[in-house]
């Protein structure tokens, strides 16, 4: 027998001879199966060039695929500017995807990223389920999760730890005198809120504790439940005011200005997480900035080491320290 052919790669392979020819061009999506069986085909037969095959079984795109939830949302958008920027200072780029929190979504963008052979995954996400889980570990495709609101004991991720800069933060207001803190959480029992309490605890002591726990983490949120809020900080003479997050503060600090409190002569607020509407409204708000930019960074460095075999992505979670932003909404008292 002569030197076999691209007609008997397709014919052992079970494939037409243009899906043969895109595989060795990586001209157009083949499904994984159909590229293993080319791929096989070719070893089979010692089809030259050898390079190409070689080629083929190596083959690197250079590529991370990024599944995120919404880029609309803030801070998923630094959170992509960190993995791109980092990405291409290794050689690689990124093909984004939204799932806008569909978990089909997120299947579908797994099967499609995987036809474009990326080399790893990141996913963003705020609570990824179980199913998608054991898909990821199906497709063997190395991945680092970035999920806001869960922590699995078995996937490590990048992150900051809210337990501790909540507490740094209410120690903050404690040393600039506020002897009196309410907190106001939300009341899903998500990982920031418990994390966030706990770290509000410990700096106030459970005799001087004051938690209210709202429905929502929107601005009307914060605003509807700031009667309720204010019904405490008169009866308890509070001084000071922390926000699960920059949106319920700024909620509350309008409700304030609608009923002639003043901020922060009156009363003290701070928020969490510093979105750009932080350091705009009026007054500034204090709170704490969390650098997701580093995060995005920190979790491609590790993916590309796992993509490069050089150790595994993140032996622990690593975890980051965000940074106390005071600006006009809090002050000191005498």
């Amino acid at each position: 027998m002569g030197q076999p052919t691209i007609k008997d790669v397709a014919k052992l392979a079970g494939v037409s001879i243009s899906t043969v020819s895109r595989v060795m061009n990586n001209s157009k999506p083949v499904s994984p199966e159909a590229r293993r069986k080319v791929v096989d085909a070719i070893n089979k037969l010692d089809f030259k060039p050898n390079e190409l095959a070689r080629s083929l079984v190596m083959r690197k795109s250079n590529l991370v695929g990024v599944i995120v939830k919404d880029i609309g949302i803030e801070y998923m958008a630094q959170l992509i500017r960190g993995i791109e920027e980092i990405g291409r200072v290794y050689k690689y780029d990124i093909l984004l995807t939204s799932s806008y929190g569909d978990d089909k979504q997120v299947e579908n963008s797994i099967d499609f990223l995987a036809t474009k052979q990326v080399e790893g995954l990141v996913i963003i996400t705020e609570d990824i389920s179980t199913d998608i889980l054991v898909k990821l570990r199906e497709t063997r495709i190395p991945f680092v999760i970035l999920d806001k609101y869960h922590n699995y004991k078995n996937i490590k991720t990048v992150k900051v730890d809210y337990e501790i800069e909540e507490n740094k933060l209410i120690h903050s207001l404690a040393e600039d005198g506020h002897e009196k803190i309410l907190m106001i959480a939300g009341k899903e029992e998500n990982v920031i809120n418990e994390s966030m309490i706990k770290g509000y605890e410990k700096a106030v002591g459970t005799e001087k504790s004051y938690v209210l726990r709202i429905d929502g983490t929107s601005s009307d949120d914060g605003y509807n439940n700031a009667e309720k809020a204010l019904d405490i900080i008169k009866k308890e003479n509070i001084t000071a005011v922390a926000c699960v997050n920059d949106e319920i503060a700024i909620g509350f600090m309008n409700y304030c200005v609608d009923h002639g409190i003043r901020v922060p002569e009156d009363l003290s607020v701070v928020g969490f997480g510093d979105n750009q509407i932080a350091s705009i409204y009026r007054p500034k708000l204090t709170t704490v900035s969390i650098p997701y930019y580093d995060i995005g960074a920190i979790s491609i460095r590790a993916l590309i080491k796992r993509i490069k075999n050089e150790g595994e992505i993140l032996e622990n979670d690593w975890i980051i320290d965000a940074q106390i932003n005071k600006r006009e909404s809090s002050k000191v008292i005498s």
